[in-house]
């Protein structure tokens, strides 16, 4: 175990979490020398000091946490040299190597003075050699996610995470106020969530469908943030206006050396690099093949080359807003000739547009199993569904022609005749689906599994407004129906007492009819005219007059 040294500002009991980022340790290992000596400042993963320290020659570390920097002195031994306290009371030979990925905010104690960000920014350039490579990370006040968190300012932070406050007026707050603050020529990242670095000028050219603008929208959607409204339609919106890199969760910069990638992303248990190429992208990702909930995360299938095109979900949206159908039915047509040979679970947010044709993007998703194409398709439609539907965005079809119903038309659009659904045996039985569509909604809810999105997670306050309105419609119309059949119900409720009273009024002049016939017949008149009756129907008298006289003589 290393010595632990405590300078002023030490923290304690305290301790400062922070997750691992696979991208950031991506980026720091294109961008930081190796056998330098190096000072990494403030809470980091454990993770990301161990990949620093494995390129350094000599690593200092500084954390305000006593007890975060014995756990740091008893996991890494001899190899670092661990310093608990703030960054004002570090005195030390100036690094020639310098890494506060985490920014400036979490480094000062309770004892340390109201130090302001540029305060801060100076101790902190006092520490780095004049050719120091450093690494700064800044917080964004104007972040999206910020600005659609549902919670209040009271609740954001909890009593684990003390802060300064951001209302200092030397703290920039735009990319290029935090370009111009820095006392270095420095190469900007826009960081959105920790899982992907877009390089700023790439980030500000970027439009929606983009490949860094589904990176980015993908990355926002992974924070466990409850918000006001869909996160894709606000970077969508910001992108459209040149802004995607005023809008990220914050910023990195590398001063002093040159990172080799425009984009880091992490995707599934890898990270994915792009650079941006006059006709594309460049991309290529790490790791093997891993199993999740029946898909396999694939790498090799992702091309080398991504069209610099939007993604096929884009202009569906857009057609299906703009409700011509026609197009969206051609666009489909076309989505279904071009996927009967798809290698991996098919998702028309990553599938782009090239021209005449279709292009798969970056996704690495394929079925453990071989799966049917329609399938695959079925997936494709049922996700869509969802992005479309969920979010109450415009389209041209009823609104009692969802789920099933809907990808069967979309599905029939793109070439696939689905048979006749199989009719329920019961009222409280629902038809059974025909099997590509049942197949590929296990699909599509595999893959939003993987994809760690917001799509399991409580939908945005915007969307469960909408549903509840929706439910409130729903309930004003069930009421209604019930009005009707109760009033129904009554009329002949009504009705069936009118009957039975006339049921009882005929039952009783029945049994009266029935006593005077009994009364009649029992009557020796009755007897007589039964007798003349009989007596009437003789057509010969002699003979019945021999047979009389014959059975009087025998008696």
């Amino acid at each position: 175990m290393s010595d632990l040294q405590v300078v002023l500002g030490e923290m304690q009991p305290w301790t400062d979490s922070t997750d691992h980022r696979p991208a950031l340790a991506a980026l720091l290992a294109d961008a930081l020398p190796s056998e330098r000596r190096t000072l990494i400042v403030g809470p980091h993963s454990r993770p990301l000091i161990s990949a620093v320290l494995d390129r350094a020659a000599d690593t200092t570390v500084l954390v305000r946490s006593v007890s975060d920097a014995e756990e740091l002195a008893a996991e890494f031994g001899d190899r670092l040299q661990v310093v608990a306290g703030a960054l004002d009371g570090l005195q030390a030979e100036p690094f020639q190597v310098v890494v506060a990925a985490d920014g400036l905010d979490r480094v000062l104690g309770y004892d340390s003075g109201d130090l302001s960000w540029t305060e801060r920014l100076q101790t902190l350039t006092a520490l780095a050699a004049p050719d120091a490579v450093v690494v700064l990370a800044l917080q964004n006040e104007f972040s999206l996610l910020n600005l659609l968190d549902s919670r209040p300012a009271d609740q954001r932070h909890g009593d684990d995470e003390w802060r300064p406050l951001h209302d200092d007026p030397t703290r920039p707050v735009s990319v290029d106020q935090f370009a111009s603050a820095l006392p270095w020529t420095a190469q900007l990242y826009a960081d959105f969530g920790s899982r992907a670095f877009v390089a700023a000028e790439v980030a500000a050219a970027a439009r929606p469908g983009e490949l860094p603008t589904r990176l980015a929208v993908d990355a926002l959607d992974a924070a466990d943030v409850p918000v006001l409204s869909p996160i894709a339609d606000g970077v969508d919106s910001a992108a459209r206006a040149g802004l995607l890199s005023a809008i990220p969760t914050g910023w990195i910069a590398i001063c002093g050396m040159h990172a080799e990638h425009d984009l880091y992303a992490q995707t599934g248990p890898s990270v994915l690099t792009a650079d941006k190429t006059p006709t594309g992208w460049q991309t290529s990702i790490t790791g093997g093949t891993s199993p999740a909930d029946g898909l396999l995360f694939d790498p090799p299938v992702v091309p080398a080359k991504v069209p610099d095109g939007t993604s096929v979900e884009s202009a569906l949206i857009r057609l299906a807003a703009a409700e011509d159908v026609p197009a969206f039915r051609k666009l489909a047509a076309r989505l279904g000739e071009w996927a009967a040979d798809s290698p991996v679970v098919l998702r028309w947010d990553d599938v782009v547009i090239d021209g005449e044709s279709f292009a798969h993007g970056v996704s690495p998703w394929v079925t453990e199993e071989p799966t049917d194409s329609a399938d695959l398709l079925a997936a494709a439609w049922y996700r869509f569904h969802d992005r479309l539907i969920g979010q109450h965005r415009r389209h041209p079809w009823p609104p009692w022609m969802v789920g099933d119903d809907l990808v069967s038309t979309w599905m029939s659009m793109s070439g696939i005749e689905l048979p006749e659904p199989v009719q329920a045996t019961s009222p409280d039985t629902p038809p059974a689906s025909a099997g590509h569509v049942a197949r590929g909604k296990e699909l599509a809810a595999a893959l939003a599994g993987v994809l760690e999105t917001r799509e399991h997670a409580a939908a945005d306050v915007r969307t469960a407004l909408a549903d509840a309105e929706r439910a409130r419609q729903e309930l004003f119309e069930l009421r209604g129906h019930v009005f009707g059949l109760e009033r129904t119900l009554g009329f002949r409720n009504k009705a069936m007492k009118t009957r039975e009273n006339r049921i009882r009024e005929l039952r009783t002049q029945l049994q009266k009819v029935t006593a005077d016939h009994n009364r009649i017949r029992g009557s020796r008149t009755y007897a007589l005219s039964r007798v003349v009756f009989h007596a009437a129907q003789i057509r010969k008298p002699r003979v019945v007059a021999r047979k009389v006289a014959r059975r009087v003589r025998k008696r």
